[in-house]
């Protein structure tokens, strides 16, 4: 891997990026970190900037010209782009490094993942062709003989989309989000999570420098969202990804209240994993369940809206359960990510540690301590410095009158085993999440258990983005109960804020405009031979 030298402290402000050219913030910057090291990196601030100015620059330069390209010409955008970024692609594993804490393999999930997702978005556009507006459905006669009829369109948002974003995923946070946007011919605005902000400026850079897309079409404002909203419009589109907290207030502003901006909503997710019935200790259902729960805990030190946080085993399995993980775990190297010993990093700051052991603290009011890792010394770090945790397998047998590990997500790796006496009884605690991003369950082959794994399914799928079953069939096949695949929905009803993103070509909706053109034969017929 190629070694970039990092910036000495406060010698580099990153630029912002909006109304067609880089901008300095002119207020105190906020300094960026290394949470293994406590060096400070880069700085960040949008104190000063137009945002009204620049985001009618965003509309009318890089909307006009992003609708003026066929689906297949932006289909092509995205596919340059992923060059960039692989071209680039070192760099980009030491800023994750350096400012997120994260192992290798860790930073591969973001930005391999960021990569992967633009390249499949390329190739589904392409397959749209060279047309400039969708057919919804086939067109309907409103009068005998079909001289009158309606067909339903969809066309691009004549907006932007503002990406009000995460701090854990600075790469694939932008792309899932971005490239269904371009392809759709909508421009974009991002706002990183503060923290980590540095990857995300980075690659916007190396892409406007690039010259791949239209002016005004990728834009970022790094540090403060204030004022962000305020310069929304009704056509404008919002995608947040966050705490629930921060979500109620987007959705009470003006822009989404009283001008009626479309929204899109990823929040808190208190996700599951369960074990199936008829399940044994050593069984292969049995092994693939305590695999992924603690690949889910460690993996980006657990800061996954997807990880796994509630475990469900039947009764009789909670103490093999609690072994099996806590064995498990326990060969989980903690540390420094530039030692090639860890296995994993740290959480992304020392204000983020605090929250995650604030609210262990508090679940452990109500359950008992089953693993604790925290007891062995930290890999090549200090822990007086050093954002890093190790993981907390916590469990209560009293799954039904323990409600705060129902509702409380604590965003690190910091899980809980719940028991349960039958499968309606797993479905009803599985619930009580009240909407999650993702459910994870894990049953044998065969004929039987595949039917009661799709019954399950099924039904969990009410109160779920996502339902990955996993059976020692495809237990080397599955992406992963955390992994987020562009074919697939991302997203969760309930308290995991009621949005859809990706999907394959589904993502298009929400940069789109439903309408239906009502007319003759012969206009209607124009419209399906612009499509």
């Amino acid at each position: 891997m190629t070694i970039i030298t990092l910036p000495p402290s406060c010698t580099e402000l990153l630029l912002n990026h909006l109304g067609g050219r880089w901008t300095a913030g002119t207020g105190d910057a906020t300094p960026l970190f290394d949470p293994v090291l406590g060096t400070e990196l880069v700085r960040v601030d949008a104190t000063g900037l137009d945002l009204s100015g620049g985001f009618e620059h965003t509309r009318r330069v890089g909307g006009t010209a992003l609708r003026a390209l066929t689906y297949r010409a932006r289909a092509g955008l995205l596919g340059a782009i992923g060059k960039v970024l692989q071209a680039n692609r070192d760099a980009y594993y030491e800023i994750a490094t350096a400012n997120s804490g994260t192992v290798k393999n860790d930073s591969a999930v973001d930005i391999d993942g960021a990569i992967y997702t633009l390249g499949t978005y390329a190739r589904l556009g392409d397959a749209l062709g060279d047309r400039l507006t969708l057919l919804d459905g086939d067109a309907t006669p409103l009068a005998k003989g079909g001289a009158f009829g309606s067909q339903h369109v969809q066309v691009p948002v004549q907006g932007l989309a503002l990406f009000i974003n995460a701090f854990n995923f600075p790469a694939w946070g932008l792309w899932e989000k971005a490239a269904p946007a371009l392809l759709s011919g909508v421009p974009v605005v991002v706002k990183p999570g503060t923290s980590t902000a540095w990857l995300t400026q980075r690659m916007v850079r190396d892409v406007v420098e690039a010259g791949i897309l239209p002016p005004g079409a990728l834009n970022i404002v790094c540090g403060s969202s204030a004022g962000l909203l305020d310069a929304l419009r009704p056509f404008d589109v919002l995608s947040f990804t966050g705490s629930a907290d921060t979500a109620a207030l987007l959705r009470r502003h003006p822009a989404v209240a009283e001008r009626s901006v479309r929204v899109n909503i990823e929040a808190d997710s208190v996700n599951s994993a369960v074990l199936m019935p008829g399940a044994v200790p050593g069984s292969a259902a049995f092994d693939l369940l305590v695999k992924e729960v603690a690949r889910e805990m460690t993996v980006k030190s657990g800061q996954k809206c997807t990880a796994i946080r509630r475990i469900f085993v039947p009764e009789a399995l909670y103490d093999a359960a609690a072994e099996a993980i806590g064995a498990r775990l326990a060969k989980t190297t903690v540390g420094n990510p530039r030692n090639e010993a860890v296995r994993m990093g740290s959480l992304v700051s020392r204000a983020q540690l605090r929250s995650v052991q604030d609210g262990l603290a508090t679940l452990q009011q109500h359950a008992q301590t089953l693993f604790d890792g925290r007891g062995a010394a930290l890999i090549d770090a200090d822990p007086a410095i050093a954002a890093c945790i190790a993981p907390v397998l916590l469990g209560t047998r009293d799954a039904d009158g323990t409600d705060i590990v129902h509702t409380t997500e604590v965003f690190g790796p910091v899980a809980t085993l719940l028991p349960y006496r039958d499968a309606a009884h797993a479905r009803a605690l599985v619930a009580r999440g009240e909407g999650s991003l993702v459910c994870s369950l894990y049953g044998e082959d065969g004929a039987d258990s595949a039917h009661a794994l799709a019954d399950t399914a099924l039904d969990l799928a009410a109160s779920h983005g996502r339902v990955h079953v996993i059976t020692p069939e495809v237990a080397t096949l599955q992406s992963g109960h955390g992994n987020v695949m562009p074919q697939s929905l991302h997203g969760g009803p309930g308290r995991a804020g009621g949005g859809e993103e990706l999907g394959g070509l589904r993502a298009l909706n929400f940069y789109h405009r439903r309408a239906a053109v009502q007319g003759s034969a012969a206009v209607l017929g124009g419209v399906q031979a612009s499509a």
